[in-house]
C-alpha cells in the first residue's frame, strides 16, 4: 500500500488521472484517505472496520460480509475499467471516422460529467491480492479484469500473499505481471507489542 501510494502520488504530479479502490478496509482508521482527495486521486473503499471500536483488537479471518464487500469492491473496478474502454473505443471510431458495430461514437463532449472524470491512467487495486489469498474474490475474477482493462490502463495489485495465505502461494495471474515486486517483512514493532500508529501505519 505505502508503495502504491507513492506511485499515485508521482503518477498525479505527472498530471495522470489516478483512482484506488481500498479492498477489505471499511472504517476510518486509514490516514492517507484524508488526502487522497485534495491531490484529485479519486478512491473507493470496501470492506468491513476490522477493529473493535471498545478493544481496538484487530479482526482476522473472513465472514460472509467479508465476501460481500469484496464483491461490491469487484463490481466497482469492472465499472471504472469498462468506462476506460468506452473511451478507448470512442477515440478508435473517431479515428477510422465511420460508426463501428459495437463501439460508442459519442464525442467526449457528449459524455456525462461522472464518466468524464473517471476514466484514469492509473488504477491502484489495495489489497486485492490479499483478498484472493484469503477467499474473498475469485484468481479468475482478477485476471477477468486484466484481460479486460485497455493497454492504455496502468493497473497495480498489492497485498502481501505470503502474510495472508502461507508461503508459497501466489495467484497464477502473477505471471502475467510486467512489473513484480517481493516486499520481505524481516522485522516490525507491531509483533513485539507496539500498537500501530496513526500517520505510520494507518
Amino acid at each position: 500500500t505505502t508503495a502504491a501510494l507513492g506511485l499515485a502520488l508521482r503518477a498525479r504530479g505527472a498530471g495522470k488521472r489516478v483512482a484506488i479502490v481500498f479492498f477489505d478496509k471499511g472504517g476510518e482508521h486509514y490516514s492517507e484517505r484524508n488526502i487522497l482527495g485534495q491531490l484529485g486521486i479519486d478512491w473507493f473503499a470496501y470492506g468491513l472496520d476490522r477493529i473493535d471500536p471498545e478493544t481496538g483488537r484487530f479482526r482476522f479471518g473472513v465472514i460472509p460480509e467479508d465476501i460481500t464487500e469484496a464483491e461490491r469492491g469487484m463490481a466497482k473496478v469492472r465499472e471504472l475499467i469498462s468506462l476506460r474502454r468506452l473511451e478507448r473505443n470512442e477515440v478508435r471510431s473517431r479515428y477510422l471516422g465511420r460508426s463501428n458495430r459495437g463501439l460508442s461514437t459519442r464525442s467526449p463532449d457528449s459524455l456525462g460529467r461522472d464518466d468524464a472524470e473517471r476514466k484514469y491512467d492509473l488504477l491502484i487495486l489495495d489489497e486485492i491480492n490479499s483478498s484472493v489469498a484469503l477467499g474473498m474474490v475469485s484468481e479468475s475474477a482478477v485476471e477477468e479484469l486484466i484481460a479486460a482493462k485497455s493497454p492504455e490502463l496502468e493497473l497495480v495489485l498489492t497485498g502481501r500473499i505470503e502474510i495472508a495465505h502461507g508461503k508459497g502461494i501466489r495467484p497464477k495471474y502473477f505471471d502475467r505481471a510486467d512489473l513484480l515486486t517481493e516486499m520481505r517483512l524481516e522485522r516490525h514493532y507491531f509483533y513485539t507489542g507496539t500498537p500501530a500508529r496513526e500517520g505510520f501505519d494507518f
